[in-house]
């Protein structure tokens, strides 16, 4: 890059805001326009079809830039999300109009694929689970947070079983030790996308002091997750990145929960996937999930979907849920009332 280019006000305002989020594409605002540089011009440019130009000073040194306008931001955000990155959008924090100096430019939101509240990521028919694992020998504690619904779960138990939940939740973003993500790539894969943390953030004091001063308690006891002190180790972590990626209003987040493993079938990803349960294995193909899925709500989407890929072992539940349908059949007048409520 051209010193002359990289030592402008712009950019060394750019640079320093970059280097405090370096594995985030940075949209920087500019006038009408969200600008990107140097590589995540390039990135952005591949992933959303947008023109890659290049500034130079008229020597061989150069910078990569690319932009859209700041109006098309919900077009394309979703875009860059779902190839999974990780995008820290900044903004201009006071009117240009007003100053006659550089204008002062922030941080507004750092969106990554585990957590957004953005309606034109999500996909209301499934969760969009965040996840962290903290790995102690040969157990791993586990937790899941869906911020945009504020379920937040936790377990802990054998590789095993912690390979069936993610195939079961299907988390979008994994937080891992620094230490261990080759660790979790040799059991769980490689098809999630990785965070690396700081170790430190995967420690008991520091974990337990977070959750106790999000939810205004004591203990953990009311949660009935006190003995789990390797998954409160996960659930800590996880309110910690919210930290890290300024997202201050989880208010809805009250409880954290239990997933209670002994209620349900466990089904393993080679179980899920040949079943065809949630998506099909060729083209143009239907899973049992999209014959069964009349669902008029996505609060009864993401519910049914939890039912495929956790089947209930006993047979009161099960008779429950059966009489429910029945209830329905029956009477048709109240299921159609029910059908027209508008969500």
């Amino acid at each position: 890059m051209s010193k002359k280019i990289a030592e402008t006000p712009l950019m060394k305002q750019y640079f320093e805001i970059k280097s405090k989020h370096p594995d985030a594409i940075l949209l920087f605002r500019v006038g009408d326009f969200y600008e990107t540089f140097s590589q995540d011009a390039i990135d952005a440019a591949e992933i959303l079809g947008i023109t890659l130009t290049r500034r130079g000073n008229g020597t061989a040194q150069f910078v990569e830039l690319a932009g859209f306008p700041h109006h098309a931001l919900d077009t394309y955000l979703p875009k860059l999300v779902r190839a999974g990155k990780r995008v820290a959008i900044c903004d201009q924090l006071e009117d240009p109009k007003q100053t006659k100096t550089l204008v002062k430019r922030g941080i507004t939101e750092l969106v990554t694929p585990g957590v957004s509240i953005n309606d034109n990521i999500l996909n209301h028919k499934e969760n969009n689970f965040l996840c962290a694992i903290h790995f102690v020998k040969n157990i791993c504690g586990v937790s899941f947070l869906d911020i945009s619904t504020g379920e937040f779960l936790v377990a802990e138990g054998t590789r095993e079983y912690i390979d069936k939940l993610l195939a079961n939740f299907s988390p979008k973003e994994v937080l891992v030790e620094r230490s261990k993500k080759k660790l979790f790539e040799e059991n769980f894969g490689t098809r999630f996308f990785i965070f690396e943390l700081d170790d430190w953030v995967f420690t008991e004091d520091s974990a337990r002091d977070r959750l106790l001063k999000h939810f205004e308690t004591k203990n953990l006891k009311g949660f009935g997750v006190e003995h789990l002190a390797n998954g409160v180790i996960a659930a800590g972590t996880i309110l910690h990145y919210l930290d890290v990626t300024q997202h201050t209003q989880i208010g809805h987040i009250t409880t954290l929960s239990r997933i209670e493993e002994d209620k349900y079938v466990r089904l393993d990803k080679f179980t899920v996937r040949s079943l065809e349960l949630i998506s099909t294995m060729n083209e143009g193909g239907k899973s049992l999930l999209d014959v069964l899925d009349k669902t008029v709500s996505p609060m009864g989407a993401r519910m049914l979907r939890r039912w495929l890929v956790f089947p209930l072992k006993d047979a009161k539940p099960i008779n429950n849920r059966l009489s429910v349908v029945e209830y329905f059949f029956k009477d048709l007048e109240l299921k159609m009332s029910v059908e027209n409520v508008t969500f």
